[in-house]
């Protein structure tokens, strides 16, 4: 099992890719202001990144216009962050992968085995 071998990345390291963005995907963004994705995303937009909210059937989050999925996106962000439940994660890595995004962040507690493998 991954779950006991996975570590954070080191401070540095977050830091350094955290300076390098500019643009995330926030995969899942809600547009209820109560929910932790919207508060996330207002916070990081807050800090100057361009989010790009991914989520089908909304049209609008934060003043972005939002996408069904990783692939309508007319540009590749730097980062993709996840608010989804585990059991959906597999599919936006392997997006991820395919189009080239190197950096992928899914939120504490949120673990795919077999997605990290």
């Amino acid at each position: 099992m991954l779950t006991n071998q996975f570590t954070h990345p080191e401070s540095e390291l977050l830091r350094r890719l955290l300076k390098q963005t500019k643009r995330i995907a926030v995969v899942g963004l809600s547009p209820n202001p109560s929910r932790p994705s919207h508060q996330v995303a207002a916070a990081m937009q807050g800090f100057g990144y361009r989010i790009i909210p991914v989520r089908p059937a909304v049209d609008e989050v934060l003043g972005e216009k939002a996408y069904p999925d990783l692939y309508a996106l007319p540009d590749m962000p730097d980062l993709v962050d996840v608010f989804r439940a585990p059991e959906h994660v597999m599919p936006i890595v392997d997006a991820c992968i395919e189009l080239g995004i190197k950096a992928i962040w899914l939120q504490d507690g949120v673990i795919d085995e077999s997605a990290a493998k």
